[in-house]
């Protein structure tokens, strides 16, 4: 078999709604088998996570994450993607790892806006100001057209220079961002509550990004008190994340109230029922949905 070298200049031929419809195909398949290990030296993280999907094929992301990196002019996250033929699990392609995490999860999330957020939707508030949020602002250009972006950032010279890249507004005063906003997407690398639930305004959506460890994230209980809350993936999420695991842990909501996941998508439970409800999503990025968007950006190199 003839192994496929996907690399970055993919991109060009990539698109963030075809993406979404391809996550949506992928969830009509069997159930994904996942996987995930995490090993940690202090802050650095070593995140393997693996996926089988019938009828897809296997896919195996390392991911190495150093915080830290940035200061010395390193990325924070390096890694590879995996993809193995379904039918003999032969090394299939080796697709740049990049690409696939971005845009995974960005697209990730689009996919839950799409669903969740009011269509009207066009006051957009990106917290954080890394490379995820970078993508946040290409994916919700593509799913609602018009948007306006605001960004906030705990370092004021981040938020600046992304507003220089992007055309985002920076937003010194997180709190009244929020009280403006119609979707907030959060990129950060909190253990903390950043965006609290006091602030939120009806009608408000929510797709929760950063947070990828039990010691991590970026939201309070109140906020999961206030909204309908739904993930992309009960596997990776419930018992896996802070952002979820604390709400339940102190008995804000119970496991069952979370409403339901991508793998809901083909039913009527996955959507917003009125207006002035705030609903959130929380992101997990499970190693299914990067073999998903892995095959969907295979597809396209061979298109």
């Amino acid at each position: 078999m003839t192994i496929e070298i996907v690399g970055p200049e993919i991109e060009r031929k990539l698109d963030w709604i075809a993406l979404t419809e391809a996550l949506e195909e992928g969830h009509r398949l069997p159930r994904a088998e996942v996987g995930d290990t995490i090993l940690r030296r202090g802050d650095d993280t070593l995140l393997t996570r693996s996926a089988w999907i019938d009828g897809m094929g296997l896919a195996v992301k390392a991911a190495s994450i150093f915080p830290g990196n940035p200061k010395t002019g390193v990325p924070a996250i390096n890694g590879a993607v995996n993809l193995f033929s379904d039918a003999t699990g032969e090394l299939e392609a080796l697709v740049d790892f990049t690409v696939v995490t971005k845009w995974k999860t960005a697209g990730d999330s689009l996919l839950a806006a799409r669903r969740l957020a009011r269509a009207e939707s066009r006051d957009i508030l990106i917290v954080g100001a890394g490379a995820v949020a970078r993508s946040m602002v290409e994916a919700y250009s593509a799913g609602f057209p018009g948007a306006r972006f605001a960004v906030w950032a705990r370092n004021p010279d981040a938020a600046r220079s992304f507003a220089d890249e992007t055309g985002a507004t920076p937003a010194p005063d997180l709190q009244a961002a929020v009280g403006k906003a119609d979707i907030i997407a959060t990129t950060t690398m909190a253990t903390a509550p950043v965006v609290l639930g006091a602030w939120l305004r009806p009608g408000t959506h929510l797709d929760l990004i950063g947070a990828y460890r039990p010691d991590m994230r970026e939201t309070d209980s109140e906020t999961f008190a206030r909204a309908r809350a739904f993930v992309d993936a009960r596997a990776t999420t419930i018992h896996h994340i802070g952002e979820v695991m604390d709400p339940i842990a102190d008995g804000t909501i119970a496991e069952s109230d979370i409403q339901g996941d991508f793998y809901d998508l083909g039913s009527a439970a996955f959507t917003r029922r009125t207006a002035e409800e705030i609903t959130l999503c929380k992101n997990g990025g499970g190693a299914h949905l990067d073999l998903m968007t892995a095959r969907y950006v295979l597809s396209a190199a061979k298109a």
